[in-house]
């Protein structure tokens, strides 16, 4: 392991700004701990988070509080089957006077973007979307309009209602770095939710990390160290998503194409975002589990046989996940 005395003050500032805007969060959100990691190492790695999860569950709660306490611009768009993509991009506006357009920016050009209900919207407006989430860039008329940094979209889906929705291309849903399975609160958590809801206002959040300090952070994650038998760990878990038989995985069956080598990209970096959240300078193999269903369960697309037998990417990543050797 090989990290540099500066390298370790950056990760350890890092984990304390982190911490502080976790603990922050946690005053507005209750439980949901494992959701506000992801919506953390999103905002590290500069990867996009797609929440999906039953109403009623905090996460649109836990992307305004967590840009609360970021000091960052913050933009939620509703999205609806009538949405146009101006309504994201903004637009061109005439001025009859001098004859000239003047670009009108829309919401995108913000630092979090909430895009709320994200499949109730058309292809077009996705479309946009995908383009400024992948080339963090918006294009107005003929002109280019680079977004700030950071630039995070935070999107949520409702798995239950289909009518009036536009399912995720395969090609979109791909751009989220992480999909997130939010569930329900445990008992207790639910008990302090009723308890807090008796107080009858939320409580006012305060800024806990400038906009500075989150690209700090950002910076100190290519520090965290990443062993070399970790990084064929990711391999393996990769390939055995693509060639299951090579591991002795009877799956073959059940997958019709593997993860690509953006996912192996992610899951790197996410466990590189997990040790950071913890302060810790190098990575672990518990850290590659903890993002690995996130990472994975989207990008594994399963074979007419396995939608029969009721087994989804998900359930692919996690047989995986139990039978390829860690180091």
């Amino acid at each position: 392991m090989t990290v540099d005395s500066a390298s370790a003050r950056r990760i350890e500032r890092a984990g304390e700004t982190l911490s502080r805007v976790r603990d922050e969060v946690g005053r507005a959100v209750v439980g949901q701990k494992a959701m506000v990691d992801r919506l953390l190492i999103g905002l590290l790695t500069g990867g996009h988070v797609l929440l999906e999860g039953v109403p009623g569950l905090a996460k649109t709660l836990a992307v305004s509080s967590l840009a609360k306490t970021l000091s960052l611009k913050f933009r939620r768009i509703q999205f609806t089957p009538d949405l146009l993509p101006a309504d994201l991009t903004g637009t061109l506006i005439y001025n009859p006077k001098e004859g000239t357009f003047s670009a009108k920016k829309g919401p995108l050009f913000s630092n979090i973007v909430l895009a709320d209900e994200v499949n109730r919207a058309p292809a077009k407006v996705q479309s946009a979307l995908l383009e400024a989430m992948q080339e963090k860039q918006v294009t107005l008329g003929d002109d280019t309009h680079p977004l700030d940094e950071p630039f995070l979209v935070l999107a949520t889906q409702n798995p239950i209602e289909q009518e009036g929705t536009y399912p995720l291309p395969e090609a979109q849903s791909d751009r989220f770095m992480l999909k997130v399975k939010v569930g329900y609160p445990e008992r207790a958590e639910e008990k302090e939710i009723l308890r807090r809801a008796g107080l009858g206002s939320m409580p006012e959040l305060k800024s806990q990390a400038t906009r500075e300090q989150v690209l700090e952070s950002r910076a100190a994650l290519s520090a965290v160290y990443v062993d070399d038998k970790i990084q064929e760990y990711v391999l393996d878990l990769v390939t055995a998503t693509r060639r299951p038989k090579d591991f002795g995985l009877p799956l073959d069956h059940l997958v019709s194409y593997g993860a690509s080598p953006r996912a192996t990209l992610f899951l790197v970096r996410g466990a590189q975002g997990f040790a950071l959240i913890r302060g810790r300078p190098y990575v672990l193999p518990d850290d590659v589990k903890a993002v690995a269903l996130d990472v994975l369960r989207h990008r594994i697309q399963v074979s007419y046989e396995a939608e029969a037998e009721g087994v989804d990417g998900e359930e692919v990543a996690r047989r995986i996940l139990e039978q390829v050797r860690v180091p």
